[in-house]
């Protein structure tokens, strides 16, 4: 059985906490005991092993036993999340998801019904000829069509064989996110606690933390720079806070600064990980670095013209949407550029993103992180604008954290630009804009 593995550390600790969820405890036991139910009930609605059921849900204790129940049937899972209901209905055609489960916000599920989908493609014909439960993920897609990524999830779930520290966590990455369902498998398989949150804001979560001894709290580069904006911090008792994680996107360096000097007790640990491939174990060199080492046991990485590659055991089978990225060795090209120093590597950002000023590469998150050390900016998103005469010139835009005179602000931006960065670097185009530029997995927006 996939989980049996995860079942047996479940039912060693049937009576520790195994989700928090809207201040209520729910115990292994329960956990157990509603996997079961709900394995019933999922095929009593007639889903057959192999099939492709979508669930619309965020962590919650059913939620957890959907998933739990679909994988001992090896069924093919395709979680969503309110972050991609506008993409709800795409998702599920090209998914080919030939079931619907809903699950509410007061966590009741509404079993699946059947769609008018055929999932026929060779990738979830492989999952039903190896008799393997699997796992669809989506790109943010937030240029052109999202790629649907299909799992096998025999090779996601090896690494969580091996036994670590149990810890109590917050669920900051969604649930139909590889790192989401990173942290719920970690805590799952060493007994951990799972802690829900009602929203993700910086008060709601660290209220979560001080209320519920969280040790680990898994997060963004954005969120962090929000709690530092927001000052929420100094409302809560973050003492039992022991480790912060934070990936999907390049870290400014200011903001691992800021952090690190209000914040000198917590380990910040940089992860890396993509829908395609999985999360790799990670090493910092410190709290203060941006040096990371990559890879372990199913990983094995390189770098091929400053670009990162990795090949792992935890790879997707392949895209249903898109032709097959991997070289014919099977390295993933990951499109992250990297600086390497031994064993570490330092992450630089996106080569898609590098912005060519007459020649001269600019990357935007380190104009970005100097222009955060600036007074009375909240967020900073720097972009390209065509030009005639150098190809590209650099672009802001600004959300301020106190009203200010536009006028003002960008003569003492351009003030501070001229000061801090070269000629090339220095914004051409100022956007003062009182939108927020992140996305609902908190992670930046550049399109």
């Amino acid at each position: 059985m996939a989980i049996e593995f995860l079942l047996k550390v479940m039912q060693e600790n049937k009576h520790r906490t195994a989700i928090v969820w809207h201040d209520k405890n729910y115990n292994y036991q329960w956990l157990l005991d509603t996997t079961e139910k709900m394995k019933q009930g999922i095929i009593d609605s007639g889903v057959k092993q192999g099939d492709v059921v979508a669930v619309e849900a965020d962590f919650s204790p059913t939620a957890v036993a959907a998933l739990l129940a679909l994988i001992q049937l090896k069924c093919v899972f395709v979680p969503l999340t309110s972050a991609v209901k506008e993409k709800a209905q795409e998702f599920i055609e090209v998914g080919q998801c030939e079931w619907l489960a809903k699950i509410s916000a007061t966590d009741q599920i509404e079993f699946p019904i059947k769609l008018n989908n055929t999932a026929n493609h060779p990738h979830y014909q492989h999952l039903r000829k190896t008799e393997h439960p699997g796992l669809v993920l989506f790109s943010s897609g937030s240029t052109g069509k999202s790629k649907a990524a299909v799992h096998d999830l025999i090779g996601i779930l090896e690494k969580f064989k091996v036994t670590r520290n149990r810890v109590t966590a917050v669920t900051f990455l969604l649930y139909d996110h590889i790192g989401g369902l990173n942290t719920l498998l970690y805590l799952l398989s060493n007994g951990g606690t799972i802690v829900t949150v009602p929203d993700r804001s910086p008060d709601a979560v660290l209220s979560s933390i001080d209320k519920y001894q969280v040790a680990l709290l898994p997060t963004s580069p954005t969120f962090i720079n929000l709690v530092l904006i927001s000052e929420a911090y100094k409302r809560y008792d973050l003492s039992t806070l022991k480790t912060v994680t934070y990936g999907t996107e390049p870290m400014p360096e200011s903001t691992l600064k800021r952090f690190n000097k209000l914040f000198p007790e917590i380990r910040l640990q940089q992860t890396y990980g993509l829908s395609e491939i999985g999360i790799l174990r990670s090493k910092s060199k410190n709290s203060h670095s941006l040096w990371v080492k990559l890879g372990g046991e199913g990983f094995k990485t390189r770098v091929v013209d400053n670009i990162f590659q990795i090949k792992a055991q935890s790879a997707m089978l392949g895209y249903l949407n898109a032709p097959n990225p991997f070289t014919k060795d099977g390295w993933f090209i990951t499109g992250d550029l990297v600086e390497q120093e031994g064993d570490y590597f330092k992450i630089i950002g996106r080569k898609s993103e590098i912005i060519n000023v007459g020649g001269e590469k600019v990357h935007p998150v380190e104009i970005e992180s100097t222009l955060q050390k600036l007074d009375n900016i909240a967020e900073v998103t720097v972009y390209p604008e065509a030009n005639m005469i150098t190809g590209q010139m650099v672009c802001v835009k600004v959300r301020l954290k106190q009203e200010e005179d536009k006028k003002l602000f960008k003569i003492r931006l351009k003030k501070y630009c001229k000061q801090h960065l070269q000629s090339y670097k220095r914004p051409v185009r100022i956007k003062i804009d009182k939108n927020q530029q992140f996305s609902e997995r908190f992670k930046k927006v550049r399109a």
